[in-house]
């Protein structure tokens, strides 16, 4: 019988730790898998930061460097000047990236320095104990916000795809989801979009994609996965917010 679906090349063999209906497994496969298909898997650099996102290392067999909370573009902007024929991008999620990274992304991005950034919104803090992020919607609870986010209190939630696209630096940009085929397909097509853009050596790319945490939203996986298609797509439009290059 004929092999159709395989492990991307670039995925160790070795089994998930993260919680049931975690949407990291499902993003590290795309990302894989858009490495495998440009044979980027030898000089790939990735690059890591705190929270869920640090596991890179444990599931990808490429080099990763593990950065300090929130610099990981400022780390990637460093390796891909350094060494400028590796293709280099960072992983990231909404409590490192959108809060105490938000001075690395705005200006690695601004600069136009010719990485990419994967940034996995699941609208908490995932691992360090599901607190308030930058991107938790109003009226949700998590261990820090116990009566729900407020506007009066905590503002809105950050879109930050929106905020990077009016950079000059930015060449790429879009935000996408995983919780359906249709989104999936998409979501590949994007992040492997993303990547040509590097390799074409056009400039920064960004894709943010809308993930569930299940465990800290407090909810089955199926009733978590539906709330990335409802909620966060609600408020976190999907789409390509800017494609200067029309790849």
């Amino acid at each position: 019988m004929q092999q159709v679906f395989k492990r991307p090349l670039s995925l160790k063999d070795v089994q998930t730790h993260f919680c049931p209906g975690c949407h990291h497994g499902t993003v590290h496969r795309m990302v894989a898998k858009a490495l495998d298909e440009y044979d980027l898997q030898k000089r790939t650099i990735g690059v890591a930061s705190i929270g869920c996102s640090v596991f890179l290392y444990s599931y990808f067999d490429i080099d990763v460097i593990e950065s300090p909370h929130g610099r990981a573009p400022a780390v990637a902007t460093g390796v891909k000047r350094a060494k400028p024929d590796s293709f280099v991008f960072t992983y990231q999620g909404d409590g490192d990236l959108a809060a105490i990274g938000t001075g690395e992304i705005i200006h690695a991005a601004n600069r136009g320095e010719n990485i990419s950034v994967i940034f996995v919104n699941n609208t908490t803090y995932g691992m360090t104990g599901g607190q308030m992020a930058p991107t938790t919607l109003l009226g949700q609870r998590t261990s820090t916000s116990p009566y729900g986010r407020s506007l009066e209190n905590e503002g809105a939630p950050i879109r930050v795809t929106e905020l990077l696209t009016n950079l000059e630096g930015v060449s790429f940009a879009a935000r996408v989801a995983v919780n359906n085929a249709k989104n999936l397909m998409d979501a590949k097509k994007q992040i492997k979009k993303a990547f040509r853009y590097q390799v074409e050596k056009k400039g920064f790319s960004f894709v943010e994609v809308l993930a569930a945490c299940p465990t800290n939203w407090g909810m089955t996986p199926i009733k978590a996965n539906e709330r990335v298609g409802t909620e966060l797509s609600d408020y976190f439009k999907l789409g390509v917010f800017k494609n200067v290059a029309n790849l």
